[in-house]
């Protein structure tokens, strides 16, 4: 064989395996997207909106959450976190690293590699990391309580059915702001799901189940699975106490 044919051969194979490897991730992706994918909802912001907000936070017990002062759980297994919430501090651990985020002054944030405090050249990019963990694995405990936090944008949404749900958009703060969730109620005005409208997801109007509670010893009501799609977005064993 020569060269010549065994170059186009060996293109040929490559891209017989590009083929092969992509072109059922871009038939899953184009399914997904016709099945799911759905246009940001308009809804109307007010008084309405608003007292639906607080409906919700009723029936989640807000007081008792506001009196929390230590939350406790796991998300997905991976990352585990002490929040001192009174303190404004919080413990994130994964792997081999912990790191103490100081939300009132990150200077005095600190980093341990096994039981060793660390403060090489990588501590910033650890501290950022753990902020950026706890801004996402915390949302996915205590979202339903920051539907009045500053920058947030609360309109109702009615359906065709006449069925009312809460559009929270967050203007500003966290890590992705601009996101938007359609949170879905029971009669109780208790949260059951939400849709979310968010840049790191692909698809618009995806949905994440909000209906495994539990009540924590602080008496605060709080999540301890999501269903999203076919995974489950396991969240430990949750506590919550009031010192």
């Amino acid at each position: 064989m020569s060269k010549s044919s065994k170059s186009k051969r060996i293109f040929k194979i490559i891209g017989g395996l590009i083929v092969f490897f992509t072109l059922p991730t871009l038939l899953f992706f184009g399914f997904m997207y016709l099945k799911y994918n759905e246009d940001l909802p308009q809804g109307q912001q007010g008084a309405k909106a608003d007292q639906l907000a607080t409906t919700m936070l009723n029936a989640l017990n807000e007081e008792a959450y506001l009196n929390t002062d230590y939350l406790e759980w796991t998300f997905k297994g991976g990352h585990h976190y002490k929040w001192y919430k009174t303190d404004n501090t919080c413990e994130v651990s994964w792997d081999a690293i912990t790191v103490i985020l100081d939300f009132n002054n990150s200077d005095n944030s600190k980093v341990f590699a096994g039981q060793q405090e660390y403060n090489g050249v990588e501590k910033q990019d650890y501290i950022n990391k753990a902020t950026d963990y706890f801004n996402n694995d915390s949302f996915w405990l205590v979202a339903p309580y920051k539907v009045f936090d500053k920058g947030t944008e609360r309109r109702l949404v009615t359906s065709e059915e006449g069925k009312q749900s809460l559009l929270v958009t967050y203007t500003k703060g966290g890590t992705t702001p601009g996101d938007s969730y359609l949170w879905h109620l029971d009669d109780n005005g208790q949260p059951q799901s939400f849709q979310m409208w968010v840049d790191i997801l692909p698809i618009d109007g995806l949905e994440a189940s909000w209906n495994q509670w539990t009540t924590t010893e602080s008496g605060a009501k709080l999540p301890t699975t999501h269903k999203f799609l076919v995974f489950d977005l396991d969240m430990g064993d949750v506590k919550g106490l009031k010192f």
